[in-house]
């Protein structure tokens, strides 16, 4: 007997697909299951999270969300998996695979905080993490799991009849796609393991979780939309054509396990790919101001933390940190933390309040100098480092403490620390397109790096007075010429 007290969701239709004008990807149509779960605040929530963190206080036109990314992500997403569908139907690629890489697509970065990666590697590993579970949890805390959590809580909250469509067994699968499986020891970085730790598709299926987020080799839709998407407001060139790569992708058996592949020629154009990461990196995600705002926005946050209290689930109340616990408290939790923080007349937020108004003033920590470091950097070394950063016995009159010097770690490769990212790709030949093998570096040309990967310590300062600044300098100068 149906409970006559719920009203029936709408059957869907592809009438009710809706049409986006994209500003990377151009005309986007999106399936009605999508225009669901967009509808949902959840996801809306997306709309207030900056794509780039701080560097919008350093690009102007990096005012991208994580809004319109998801939904280049979704649709690149079906262009994917749809050209291996056309191009090899013994793949067996139905309905219900492209819906659910579609729909991962869509929701793999739900789980984002305010300022995106601002907020899970700047701001909460800071945290003095609470007793028991919570605390737990903020220890090994990931934007992917948080992401996973959210869209759990969007189909339940939003009571989303997926069975419609035949999709419940197919949550798993989804749920995988955005964050891998659950045990610790399976999948994750072992594509080669005898023992299949996904529960979603079988290991004949095993190339459509490289699509979304692919833990093999790094090279999924994701980073094809925000490359595009990031240099684009960035007013930066992509050199990486993900059309191109989506021509020519193919799946091949290696090992048990079907991987996709790329056509040979296509070896500089991936390695392209990679270099255009590594420039983002340099000169927008870890460009020296752009670090440093950010660093100044997660010590706002930090000060400001007990005293944001959001609302969650059942009237419990949470702080900035905490809202990770509860995903109707952490929907409230967007950029606009910022602005609450800013316009409060609290005296408990006044510390936060006035290294955000530093920010907007551009009153900014001054920048020392930067060096390759002595050792690979660690916690403790970058508190050593900060120690030996003070100038002793009070130089020219004067007088800094560790408090005063602030010692960020930068870090640039292609993907995959110190090794070739192409290592770990497969390509296959004209002639030869089910057979699968491997390009080395020395293969292709003498001209690429020797070295993949190399890391920076940058000095800051957080005084502004010249006195203070030179002397600095000058010792960060003597200490690493």
């Amino acid at each position: 007997m149906s409970d006559s007290s719920k009203t029936p969701q709408k059957k869907l239709k592809m009438d009710d697909s809706k049409v986006f004008n994209d500003p990377i990807h151009g005309t986007v149509i999106l399936h009605p299951l999508l225009i669901k779960i967009i509808d949902t605040p959840q996801f809306q929530r997306l709309r207030n999270i900056k794509q780039l963190g701080g560097a919008y206080f350093v690009y102007p036109g990096a005012s991208h969300n994580r809004f319109e990314h998801s939904i280049g992500v979704a649709h690149l997403a079906g262009q994917l998996v749809e050209a291996l569908r056309a191009r090899q139907p013994e793949l067996n690629i139905n309905d219900r695979d492209v819906l659910c890489v579609k729909i991962a697509g869509l929701c793999h970065d739900l789980g984002h905080g305010p300022f995106s990666h601002l907020y899970d590697q700047m701001f909460i590993p800071k945290v003095p993490h609470p007793p028991g579970l919570l605390g737990e949890k903020m220890a090994k805390w990931k934007h992917e799991e948080a992401s996973v959590e959210m869209f759990n809580h969007l189909v339940k909250s939003n009571d989303l009849k997926l069975d419609e469509l035949k999709l419940p067994k197919d949550m798993d699968f989804i749920r995988e796609m955005i964050n891998g499986p659950k045990d610790p020891k399976g999948g994750k970085k072992k594509p080669l393991a005898v023992e299949w730790p996904y529960k979603g598709r079988t290991k004949e299926k095993s190339f459509l979780y490289e699509i979304v987020a692919n833990k093999w080799n790094g090279i999924d839709v994701d980073k094809f939309d925000y490359f595009a998407r990031d240099c684009h407001h960035l007013g930066m060139k992509n050199n990486f054509d993900h059309l191109r790569f989506i021509q020519f992708v193919r799946v091949c058996e290696v090992e048990g396990l079907k991987h996709i592949c790329s056509r040979d020629k296509e070896v500089n154009n991936l390695y392209d790919m990679f270099y255009t990461r590594n420039c983002l990196h340099r000169r927008a995600y870890q460009h020296r101001v752009n670090k440093i705002i950010e660093y100044m926005t997660a010590e706002a946050f930090l000060k400001a933390d007990k005293h944001i209290q959001i609302e969650g689930s059942q009237g419990q109340l949470y702080t900035l940190s905490t809202a990770i616990g509860d995903m109707e408290a952490y929907t409230k939790l967007t950029d606009h933390v910022f602005e609450q923080i800013l316009n409060s007349s609290s005296v408990e937020l006044a510390e936060a309040k006035k290294i955000l108004e530093r920010i907007l003033s551009r009153d900014h920590y001054r920048f020392l100098g930067e060096t390759k470091p002595p050792q690979v950097p660690t916690e403790e070394s970058q508190l050593q480092w900060q120690k030996e950063l003070v100038p002793q016995g009070g130089d020219g009159g004067v007088k800094l403490t560790q408090e005063d010097i602030v010692v960020l770690v930068a870090t640039f490769d292609y993907g995959k620390k110190k090794e070739d990212p192409i290592n770990n790709v497969f390509f296959y030949s004209k002639r030869n397109p089910d057979t699968a093998f491997k390009i080395t570096k020395d293969q292709v040309s003498k001209l690429l790096p020797e070295c993949f990967s190399e890391q920076l310590i940058r000095g800051y300062i957080k005084k502004t007075d010249e006195q203070s600044v030179e002397a600095a300098r000058k010792h960060f100068s003597n200490l690493y010429k």
